[in-house]
């Protein structure tokens, strides 16, 4: 939480006792992992040969099967993607994994956020200059019961891939793969899109080779997929649990190896990251913004076509442009988000509000899911906003939801809909994220009963900010070697959070660093220690307390080769 913020600072309790470590391993990181419930090495050993075996996947093999008929055949596959990184990502894996499992003809498409709106829709489908013997979802197609009838109308034989949550009426494909079905006993409900497009082209892999394709000549090598794997994995905020981890980790150690595809070591270089040394945070913060802002604000096909070129020169142009549409992206972010906390405030002027819903005429679709997330984050309530759909289409509105603890965002969007059938014209998503669709005369009631749903679900409690920290840094605990344990011990991520510590420090010096952000010198009162430290967008106005308490990351700065340890503040008020 950036700034002096309010949230409660509370500690991980550890949920046992670390038991096994080498001593190596330093006894911060012990504490870290017990926090998280790994508790001894076996827990934090990231080898493939532990991913969930791919048989215990519903509908792979139906998949499987089609999809090598269709091989077999030489018919033409359409892969129907999606405008996020996991979709992008995923798309090209499944261009990618085809192609090297003998697909002769492989295209994709990826739908217009204005034109065709999400999934395989009726007019993604109409869209096509023709029908091709197979489609291919990725990250979608669950909802898309019309999308799926029309293709199967027009010819075409669907296979659906996707990891969203099921409505009440599922698509009739010829086969559907989605750990999240009703029923479906696969223990990692927390696959991204692109988790499940992998475990599709391991499926066929091994179909291939069960029928005696590989007697004679190598299997194909589906870990070149990785680096794609792990990308869309971290950038879709997707609970990390141990077979995600197993994913992640995978494909961080082929990016630091220098073996991943041209296209993500040119969208580091443009974020300047040094591929040998990222951990998954620099997916999720420098690779990730940069494919997204391609569906956000123009065409997501820009994105794809940068993960399947193999051309170095090529990919390096393609992430340029990227770079160019993020800061596009930032810019329309900011005022957006600005305009945002206003209408924020007029909203909660009223006490009696606790599910915010937000629109205005001149914000752009693409952008919203960012705003939401952001006042999400700093009023600590459940958050839709909303913006016309197009420019063709100014009567109909596009929100994008993003929640807190507590409060099932899509659950809620689908007890709304049950409650008054016909406000919302089309929903889904997750737990803490969602999308929907609905007319603009809809908007006032909609925002009435968010907000009547959300005062019943959430308590006063669960309205408080919360940050959890694993606890105190002992004197001399903060250094180097801790850090760099820290950097490699991951992947962090999403439901396995980024280790934060917190201490009471003197400030010995600070100053204003840009426009908004702070760089200090703290000291450690116990020894005396000295540390560097940073704190972004911050209220510059307000000097640092003299005696702070702060909760931060312990981090590398790694500028100009030198490495030391710097303090990333997270929050920071008087001790």
């Amino acid at each position: 939480m950036d700034g002096l913020g309010p949230a409660q600072v509370r500690r991980r309790p550890p949920q046992g006792q670390p038991r096994g470590w080498a001593r190596e391993v330093h006894p911060a990181l012990q504490r870290v992992y017990a926090a998280r419930g790994v508790l001894s090495p076996d827990e934090a050993e990231y080898r493939l040969a532990r991913l969930l075996a791919p048989a215990q996947l519903g509908g792979l093999e139906a998949a499987s099967a089609l999809l090598a008929e269709i091989i077999d055949a030489g018919g033409d596959i359409l892969v129907a993607g999606d405008y996020d990184c996991d979709g992008a990502t995923g798309t090209a894996v499944a261009v990618r994994g085809l192609q090297l499992l003998g697909a002769r003809h492989v295209s994709y498409v990826i739908p217009n956020r204005a034109t065709h709106g999400y999934g395989l829709s009726p007019a993604l489908i109409e869209s096509l200059p023709r029908m091709p013997a197979l489609i291919l979802t990725v990250d979608n197609g669950v909802a898309s019961v019309d999308g799926v009838a029309l293709a199967k109308a027009r010819g075409s034989r669907v296979i659906v891939t996707d990891h969203h949550l099921p409505g009440e009426a599922l698509p009739a494909a010829d086969a559907m793969v989605n750990p999240n079905l009703q029923g479906e006993a696969f223990p990692s409900k927390a696959l991204a899109g692109v988790g499940v497009m992998f475990y599709l082209m391991l499926a066929l892999r091994a179909w291939l080779r069960q029928r005696g394709d590989y007697a004679h000549r190598a299997e194909p090598d589906l870990g070149a997929l990785l680096d794609l794997v792990a990308l869309g994995t971290v950038a879709d905020l997707v609970p990390l649990d141990f077979n995600n981890r197993i994913l992640v980790d995978a494909g961080l150690r082929r990016i630091r190896s220098g073996r991943a595809c041209p296209g993500i070591l040119s969208l580091l270089e443009v974020g300047k990251r040094d591929p040998a040394q990222i951990g998954a945070s620099d997916l999720g913060f420098a690779v990730g913004p940069r494919l997204n802002a391609a569906g956000r604000l123009e065409d997501m096909s820009l994105g794809v076509e940068c993960l399947l070129t193999d051309d170095v020169g090529q990919a390096r142009d393609y992430a340029v442009q990227l770079d160019r549409i993020n800061r596009e992206r930032r810019a329309l972010q900011s005022d957006m988000v600005e305009e945002a906390q206003c209408l924020a405030e007029d909203v909660l002027a009223d006490t009696r509000m606790v599910g915010i819903c937000l629109f205005d005429e001149h914000w752009h679709p693409g952008v919203i899911g960012l705003v939401a997330s952001r006042v999400k984050d700093q009023r600590h309530r459940p958050v839709v906003t909303f913006a016309p759909a197009s420019a063709d289409q100014p009567e109909s509105l596009r929100g994008s939801a993003r929640s807190i603890s507590g409060f099932h965002i899509r659950d809620a969007l689908a007890l709304i809909d049950a409650r008054e059938p016909g406000l919302i014209e089309r929903f889904g998503g997750h737990a803490m994220a969602a999308g929907l669709s609905l007319p603009r005369a809809h908007y006032p009631r909609f925002a009435e009963l968010f907000n009547q749903l959300a005062s019943e679900m959430l308590d006063a409690d669960q309205l408080s900010a919360v940050l959890l920290t694993d606890g105190e840094l002992q004197p001399g605990e903060a250094g180097l070697d801790l850090a760099q344990q820290l950097r490699r011990a991951g992947p962090w991520g999403q439901a396995f959070p980024e280790p934060l510590f917190d201490n009471v420090f003197d400030c010995v010096q600070w100053r204003i660093m840009g426009e908004k952000h702070w760089r200090l010198r703290l000291r450690d009162p116990r020894d005396g220690h000295e540390l560097d430290a940073v704190m972004f967008n911050v209220d510059i106005s307000v000097p640092p307390p003299t005696r702070l308490h702060a909760v931060y990351e312990l981090g590398i700065n790694d500028w100009q080769g030198r490495m030391d340890v710097r303090l990333i503040l997270r929050q920071a008020g008087p001790a």
